[in-house]
């Protein structure tokens, strides 16, 4: 039975056809990717940290299009709409576009049985992009009803080199070596470093911003969805993780450290953070699948901004250059692990069944960690028979050969700036 009165979805769609589509003035680097999916047929998922830029892309993605509509259903003007609804929904978009070939909905997932709306589309031969800000309703609810029928990308806040398009700062071939344009160059990485890549916070830097920003997430895509009733106790989860970010734990030490009976609460807690996009868990490598998931995680977050919210976020200079080189890596889709055996290795990548990259950051490369360094990246490169190995800095270079092996040492800025043909 329909749920919501015909003029008010009228309005809705009205309204927002009429809002101001600013598309940003940074062009995101993954906007070339996901333009290559639009001649397929598959639906074209984005997902990511709520205000992390998913809207501003979805509408640099409108340009240049024809026949297309767009819905926001975060619009408290939703609240009764039900899935019965959405034939009603279709003929007022097309009472007001016109005929329609691409349609743009954003988080769409909050009303239930969409997938279903969604795959009639679908087998109508209409092009359907939807954003959320939530991994698993997405993935879940689609997988279910359309398997191999979606590609879905992962969006997160400003890359370094978007974060210099932002600033106006043109990045130029000789920019790494001509003196005066490299400190400039390392001046930025350290702001970008302390600032990260919400574009909203960039404007004008309002660390109310951030703050509401955090509250909503934690409310309303965790505390609300999953509804969660011991609110005080994963506040405290969130704090104390932030505050330890590049750091091992266990579900069992935080159980005990949060006063709470059963670890499984824990993992599930973790879960719902790394779905909103919030923090992010990485598993140990080990050989041994069960060896692999009962093994110590190590934490990141996905940009530094939210040491603004008043936890005791990491001074260390060394574990916030290592945040984000994860974030970096999980920007590139990456599949990725820590290791721990005789030596440790903050990173390896694996493509398919094999290891093929191994990394180690470092703030400073210096007498004191050198060894360590180096020990720990030849461990995994003769056990994975890998010819090279990275050491990524804050700006210091070289090229190390030790026992046959290549180490490449190199400012993480430059690192970054790998796949924008630099």
């Amino acid at each position: 039975m329909s749920m919501i009165n015909k003029e008010i979805l009228r309005q809705i769609v009205a309204q927002q056809k009429e809002e101001k589509l600013t598309a940003g003035t940074v062009r995101r680097d993954i906007l070339d990717e996901i333009e290559k999916w639009f001649a397929d047929d598959r639906i074209i998922i984005l997902t990511g940290l709520r205000r992390s830029g998913k809207s501003t892309l979805l509408k640099q993605m409108m340009q240049n299009k024809k026949n297309y509509c767009y819905v926001n259903f975060e619009d408290e003007r939703f609240l009764d709409f039900n899935a019965q609804d959405f034939e009603q929904l279709n003929e007022i978009l097309t009472e007001f576009y016109g005929r329609i070939e691409t349609y743009f909905f954003d988080e769409i997932q909050n009303i239930d049985k969409f997938e279903t709306f969604v795959r009639r589309l679908q087998d109508e031969g209409k092009k359907v992009i939807i954003i959320g800000s939530n991994a698993s309703l997405l993935s879940k609810e689609l997988g279910t009803r359309l398997t191999g029928r979606y590609k879905s990308f992962e969006i997160y806040p400003f890359s370094f080199y978007e974060y210099l398009t932002f600033n106006k700062i043109k990045l130029e071939k000789d920019s790494f070596y001509i003196t005066q344009k490299k400190v400039k160059l390392i001046k930025n990485f350290k702001e970008y470093l302390l600032n990260g890549g919400l574009p909203e916070y960039l404007k004008n830097k309002d660390k109310e911003y951030v703050r509401t920003l955090y509250e909503n997430i934690l409310f309303r895509d965790i505390i609300a969805r999953y509804s969660i009733k011991r609110q005080k106790i994963i506040k405290e989860l969130v704090n104390f993780l932030m505050s330890n970010i590049s750091t091992t734990f266990t579900y069992n030490s935080l159980k005990n450290l949060l006063g709470l009976s059963n670890a499984i609460t824990v993992k599930e807690y973790v879960f719902y953070l790394s779905n909103s996009y919030l923090l992010f868990e990485l598993q140990k490598f080990d050989f041994s699948i069960k060896k692999q998931l009962n093994s110590p995680k190590k934490i990141y977050v996905v940009d530094p901004a939210f040491s603004l919210i008043g936890s005791n976020f990491s001074a260390n200079k060394g574990r916030i250059l290592e945040n984000a080189v994860f974030i970096e890596l999980k920007r590139g889709d990456k599949e990725i692990y820590y290791y721990s055996g005789k030596n440790e290795c903050d990173f390896l990548i694996k493509e398919g069944a094999k290891i093929k990259e191994a990394i180690q950051v470092c703030y400073i490369l210096d007498k004191d960690n050198k060894k360590r360094e180096i020990d720990g990246l030849l461990e995994v490169m003769n056990m994975f028979n890998l010819k090279e190995g990275f050491i990524l800095t804050e700006e210091q270079e070289d090229e190390l050969e030790v026992n046959n092996k290549k180490i490449h040492v190199i400012p993480t800025f430059k690192w970054m700036m790998k796949n924008n043909n630099f």
